[in-house]
This record gives C-alpha cells, structure tokens and sequence, in this order.
C-alpha cells in the first residue's frame, strides 16, 4: 500500500476538523444561546458579541423545577437498562449457546419492531396506560423505554457472546457448572466491557427520548425531555430559556460520555480483534 504525501496527508487532517467543527456546531449554538436573553435570541441576525447572563439558567433551576425532571429521566433510564439487562443477557445466552431453527427469525423480528413508527402504537398503548393508571407515571416510561431498548440491548449482547470461546462453557459444563453459574461466573465477567457499553447506550437512548415522556406524563412522571418543551408555550417560544433548558437536560449524559468514552470505545470494539 502506497504511503500518503505530506499534501494528502494534510488534507485529510484539515477535511477531518472541518467535520468535527460542522458537528460541534450546533452545541456550540446552543451553549452560545444559553447566556443570551430572549430578544437576543430570537434576534432575526445572529448575535456572537454580547454580555452574557445566567438569567435562563436561574430560571431553569429556580422557577421550573428542574431537579424533579432529572430524578425521572434518571430513574427511567437507569430503570429501564436494568430491566433490558435482565431479560436481554439471558435471552442472548439462549440464542447464542441453545440456537434453534426459529432463532435467526426471532432475532430479525426483535429488529422489525424498531421500524414501526412509535405513532402506529401510541393510542392502544395510551388506553392501556389509562387503564392501568400508568399515565403521569415514571413507572409507565421505564416499562415503555425498557420495551423500546431490549431488541437493540439483545442483539449487542449477541453479538458479544458470539465472540466467547465456546470450550470454555464446555469446561466449565463437565465440571458440574449450572446455567446460572455459566451466566454468572463465565459470560458476565468475559463480556464485561460489551455489557457496560450496552448499558451505556441503552441510558442514553432512554435520556433522550423525547415522544413517549411528552405524550405520556405531564407533570409527575415528566422527564427533561417535557421540562424543555415547556418552554413553548402560548406566548411564543423563549428561546433562551429553551436552550439554557436544553444544555441543562445534555449535560449529565454528555459528562457521563466524557468519562466512559473508553470504556465505551472498547465495548464497542469488543471482539473485532482476536
């Protein structure tokens, strides 16, 4: 394989900034709109000189309640990985090491229901919520975000366990191993790192789920998610405010990316490289 010039090498680092920059973009914005008051942000031009001000994010935490919607989003989202984690691993376990014939198509009929739109459902599932007395409850959301996540939870746990030798299950069968003590002893510690990087998205994608909190809670059960959008309201849109809100919902998840990016980066590349 031909080396890269110096030239080619060069514009790949420039192109490779740029797409980082037009991808940083627009949480810079949003940061940037955080400190300025309303009439500046909804300003036709875009303003960068200004005198910030922490006015939205004292109102944010003040007036609005903010703790109350990050405790749901927390209790959903964590809630809900724990629920995934323990249906999804010994799901995996079944399909990896007990495969039958019908296993290839449960595994691509768990994809299937991803691509049905979360709209298609929404009326039934409210019903029964009604029903159920589900509705305002941050119950309610970890049941349906548990729902939502376990096929991608499952088949990253898949994927995972594939990559085990399966000699060593063997081994520890003939030594009188049961299922549980393989689950437990052998294929969670082995698959440590992909099970954390499951966990990890699997909360994210929990955090940021935006159609079922604001169509199933209004005010107990309401995550952050709600907690932003109440700041359109009759009146207009408070743009500031919006995004002091929004900054504020990103940055417990955004912090805790930043100190699990390599844990996550190797739960990723678990497996790719024997």
């Amino acid at each position: 394989m031909n080396r890269l010039s110096l030239k080619q090498k060069i514009g790949l680092n420039v192109l490779a900034y740029m797409v980082c920059l037009l991808m940083f973009f627009p949480i810079f914005w949003l940061i940037l709109t955080s400190f300025k008051t309303n009439a500046l942000a909804s300003a036709m031009h875009p303003v960068f000189v200004f005198a910030p001000t922490l006015h939205s994010y004292a109102d944010a935490l003040l007036n609005n309640n903010y703790l109350h919607y990050a405790w749901n989003s927390l209790v959903s989202s964590v809630g809900s990985t724990l629920i995934c984690l323990l249906l999804g691993i010994p799901a995996a376990y079944s399909m990896v090491f007990h495969r039958t014939n019908r296993t290839d198509f449960t595994l691509l009929w768990m994809l299937s229901t991803k691509m049905l739109p979360a709209v298609g459902v929404l009326v039934p599932i409210y019903v029964v919520y009604n029903r159920l007395h589900l509705l305002d409850n941050v119950g309610g959301l970890v049941f349906i975000y548990a729902s939502m996540n376990l096929p991608i939870v499952i088949w990253l746990l898949y994927t995972y366990f594939k990559d085990l030798p399966k000699e060593i299950l063997e081994a520890a069968r003939t030594d009188g191993a049961s299922t549980l003590v393989e689950i437990v002893r052998i294929v969670i510690p082995l698959t440590m790192p992909g099970l954390l990087s499951t966990a990890l998205l699997a909360i994210v994608l929990a955090w940021n789920e935006a159609f079922w909190a604001i169509n199933l809670t209004n005010v107990h059960g309401a995550t952050l998610a709600v907690f932003v959008s109440g700041f359109k309201s009759s009146r207009g849109q408070f743009w500031a405010n919006m995004a002091a809100g929004s900054t504020l919902a990103v940055l417990p998840i955004l912090i805790a990316g930043w100190f699990t990016q390599r844990q996550l980066v190797r739960g990723l590349t678990f497996g790719a490289v024997k």
